[in-house]
């Protein structure tokens, strides 16, 4: 079971909860910065470090080699420039950076010999851990919905076999008291 089998932001998901399980602390600055030029305001959820965490080592792990520059220019986006027509900028470097180092501390990434970075086994190992875990879980909420489906549908059935019949016994009546009348 390899990460490309699962969808990336179930997996980017899992693996922050479980970076922020491993005890990687979230920088002082990182509360009062925005993520690039290109973005009006600091970021809302206060969990977003670790989700961008995730995220490089998912991204890294996908592209690898990668470096600084080429994780800014994927993090970057369009620049509101007012009047003016809207413009790419790249995402800050510092983040990412930071990104790259810690995961490098936690073993998880490496440095290529030939620049930029990779995956190393501990990190591709965690990355299919909880692929497989996520999987699992999709699995699961595919039956579940399955399941509520046939619930849902065998109701209305039976909802529609009643609404019929009530409106038969409902004509009946009628059809006597008009011959009742004559």
């Amino acid at each position: 079971m390899k990460a490309f089998d699962v969808a990336p932001n179930k997996i980017v998901n899992a693996t922050a909860l479980e970076l922020e399980k491993q005890g990687l602390k979230m920088p002082e600055w990182a509360v009062f910065v925005k993520t690039g030029s290109h973005r009006e305001r600091t970021p809302t959820d206060t969990k977003w470090w670790y989700n961008r965490l995730a995220s490089v080592l998912y991204r890294v792990y996908k592209d690898g080699p990668v470096g600084t520059q080429r994780l800014r220019t994927y993090y970057g986006g369009r620049k509101n420039r007012g009047v003016k027509p809207h413009a790419f900028r790249k995402a800050g470097g510092k983040i990412i950076r930071v990104c790259l180092q810690e995961l490098e501390k936690q073993g998880l990434i490496k440095k290529n010999k030939s620049g930029g970075r990779v995956i190393s086994g501990r990190g591709a190992s965690l990355l299919d851990k909880i692929s497989k875990a996520a999987l699992k879980l999709a699995e699961e909420e595919k039956a579940k919905t399955v399941e509520r489906r046939a619930v849902r549908e065998k109701r209305i059935a039976q909802d529609t076999k009643k609404s019929r019949e009530d409106t038969v016994k409902k004509a009946k009546p009628e059809k006597k008291k008009k011959e009742k009348q004559k």
